[in-house]
């Protein structure tokens, strides 16, 4: 689970209440039409999923039923909408457009598509993606629904080996998130470039590898696992870091599961892991995956004294 930062929930919420106003939804009326907000949600749902039922609009609306009921009798009177006994459930009615609707639907979803266009021609391409993919799964969040790593990957492309720029990209990450913890500064971001140089002329060699999250030639998520360093039949799992942006989309999960999959692929009986005390999301993330607490010492090699963790997971 990720913890955000009181700044980054401040600034959600605020971006939030600018959509509500941006959108409308302190008029009276919304989207040209002279319909309430949910009256406009109706029609789209009806629109979209011809022969839905009244329940399933209110659960898609989240409205009780005696609130979907009035509105749908008052879309009903407009002659938006007509109701039809369902075939599949003698019980229930399904909810269609009129010819009336149809043009009402066509109107506002003409309405909303032009709305979307017009803010996205502010944006490149690229950042335009970023808000769709991230816009989604704060929705899907809010909702209460796990991200499918499928649709990460399709979204954030998880690439293999060596990229170019992979030393800076990865240390600088490390530096802009742990400094806070472990003191801004040059010492932690030199001590993670010097053991990266060390690692990455070995990691064609079969044992080691790494994984990247890689966007406009930029690596903005990283994971790594070195076969070589601790001993036969034991892994390394270094270097494991996200971009602040990328978080809670499930793609540290995607990053981890290809990394222990190398693992047991190569038969490695342990695998371990050093991080630093207090980056719960991320030690949430291991012990769900098999990782166990082993060692807590206070080491001062980042240039500052912390508390730093061991992890080991055993081949299950």
């Amino acid at each position: 689970m990720q913890t955000a930062s009181p700044d980054v929930v401040h600034d959600i919420r605020a971006a939030s209440r600018q959509l509500v106003r941006e959108f409308g939804f302190l008029d009276k009326t919304i989207a040209g039409t002279d319909l309430s907000g949910s009256g406009v949600h109706a029609i789209l749902e009806i629109g979209l999923n011809p022969g839905i039922t009244a329940k399933e609009i209110a659960t898609k609306l989240k409205l009780e039923k005696s609130t979907v009921s009035r509105l749908l009798k008052s879309l009903e009177a407009r002659s938006e909408i007509s109701q039809s006994r369902s075939k599949t459930d003698g019980r229930a009615f399904g909810l269609n457009l009129t010819e009336t609707g149809k043009k009402t639907f066509n109107a506002i979803d003409s309405f909303g598509n032009n709305q979307v266009k017009d803010a996205l021609t502010r944006l490149t391409a690229k950042p335009a993606e970023t808000v769709a993919g991230a816009m989604t799964a704060y929705a899907e969040a809010l909702a209460g629904k796990e991200p499918d790593p499928k649709q990460i990957q399709q979204n954030h492309e998880v690439v293999e080996g060596y990229q170019t720029g992979m030393i800076g990209d990865v240390a600088a990450l490390h530096a802009r998130t742990h400094g806070p913890v472990i003191g801004m500064g040059p010492t932690f971001e030199s001590v993670v470039s010097q053991a990266m140089a060390e690692f990455l002329p070995r990691i064609t060699n079969p044992v080691n590898n790494s994984w990247n999250v890689v966007e406009d030639g930029e690596i903005i998520g990283s994971i790594s696992i070195d076969g070589e360093d601790l001993g036969e039949g034991i892994a390394h799992l270094r270097w494991f870091i996200l971009s602040e942006r990328l978080r809670g989309k499930g793609l540290g999960k995607v990053l981890l599961a290809k990394a222990l999959e190398h693992c047991d692929d190569h038969g490695f009986k342990e695998i371990h892991l050093w991080t630093l005390k207090g980056l719960d999301a991320a030690r949430s993330l291991y012990e769900r995956s098999g990782f166990e607490l082993v060692e807590e010492y206070v080491g001062d090699q980042w240039g500052k004294a912390v508390t730093e963790q061991k992890f080991v997971r055993n081949r299950l």
